[in-house]
């Protein structure tokens, strides 16, 4: 680990295996944004203090050379915080500055498979946001049925959850969104723990569309 200032030392040794997300938002509400602070924490290569680095990130600061950075150091993580360091890098950063959402819609043919998983991600969640003035949607569709079955897993999870997302939101695209997980049948056999929606498209949809259907 590289040798940390007084500052970010004392701020690392308030971490450890029992804090939470909600501890490191509080931390990150005193700390305020600091970008140089930030450094330092990423720096010791540990998943926790990374996660507060990222809510700590100057996002004027984050361009395509430092996000491309981001991404191979946080591919020497395990597969599963790997997928929570770029999802809570999208959440708190990427998606709060209209120069990185541009970059984001540049994404869906990088050679990162982070980068273009949150390319999809992005596209889930503006839909879930209530967004509906989408004219990219026949486009991603072609794409999800053309490409998503030679996909890698993080990538293929999140072009299933877009058109699962267009399938809740968009209704006149939902036949298509069940075709799609029929022709798959990707996550079919899935088993969930109960109260939890399955990723199979023709069962997601059907519930969260019900869901819709008992607010109005």
């Amino acid at each position: 680990m590289a040798n940390l200032s007084e500052t970010a030392a004392a701020v690392y040794a308030q971490i450890n295996d029992q804090t939470k997300l909600g501890d490191l938002r509080k931390m990150a509400l005193q700390l305020k944004t600091n970008h140089q602070l930030s450094e330092e924490l990423w720096q010791t290569g540990e998943f926790l203090p990374r996660q507060l680095a990222i809510l700590l990130m100057d996002k004027k600061q984050l361009n395509q050379a430092v996000i491309d950075k981001l991404d191979q150091d946080i591919q020497q993580h395990a597969t599963e915080e790997q997928l929570q360091l770029m999802d809570w890098l999208m959440a708190n950063q990427l998606t709060k500055h209209k120069p990185l959402l541009a970059l984001i819609d540049t994404w869906e043919e990088s050679p990162s498979t982070l980068q273009r998983r949150v390319f999809w991600y992005h596209q889930a969640r503006l839909r879930w946001m209530g967004r509906t003035d989408f004219d990219n949607t026949p486009d991603l569709l072609t794409s999800i049925e053309n490409k998503i079955l030679s996909e890698q897993p993080a990538v293929q999870w999140a072009m299933n959850y877009t058109a699962g997302q267009i399938g809740k939101w968009q209704e006149e695209h939902r036949a298509r969104c069940i075709a799609i997980g029929e022709t798959t049948e990707l996550y079919k056999n899935e088993v969930v723990a109960k109260n939890c929606t399955p990723s199979y498209l023709p069962e997601f949809i059907r519930i969260e569309v019900e869901k819709l259907e008992k607010l109005k």
